[in-house]
């Protein structure tokens, strides 16, 4: 590939948005309305300097990649714990540090990780999402 060739691929991938899997910033009520519609929610509490929140971050990308089903059913908040840490949110679902995953339906808590950023843990509590999502009443 020449020079010109290579300058007109790169500034065509540029263009393109990245490709991610996005999760909703949370703001004051939104878990809760999230709940009240019967979503199930799959929540992240982390920070932008945490190093374990962050390869618990890149996991999760990697698991909800591999699996389009996760996306479609399962609602995905990301906490701001320096932000919302001493909040009723945190005080509410006993989330005493960042780190930490829950996924809730209604109005429970169906399973938690805090501080693993393994396969296993998260794609366990993804999967625990995932069967309260698609499950028939």
């Amino acid at each position: 590939m020449n020079r010109r060739d290579f300058m007109l691929l790169t500034a065509a991938v540029s263009t393109v948005p990245a490709l991610g899997y996005a999760s909703v910033d949370y703001t004051k009520g939104l878990i809760e309305k999230h709940l009240a519609a019967g979503d199930t929610v799959y929540v992240d509490f982390k920070t932008d300097w945490c190093s374990t929140c962050r390869a618990m971050a890149r996991r999760l990308d990697v698991l909800r990649e591999e699996n389009p089903a996760y996306d479609k059913h399962i609602v995905f908040i990301d906490v701001d714990f320096d932000r919302w840490g001493g909040s009723s949110l945190t005080k509410k679902w006993n989330v005493p540090s960042r780190s930490t995953h829950l996924v809730l339906k209604g109005d429970q808590e169906l399973g938690r990780v805090y501080a693993k950023s393994s396969a296993r843990a998260i794609g366990g509590l993804l999967d625990i999402a995932l069967e309260a999502a698609t499950a028939t009443s």
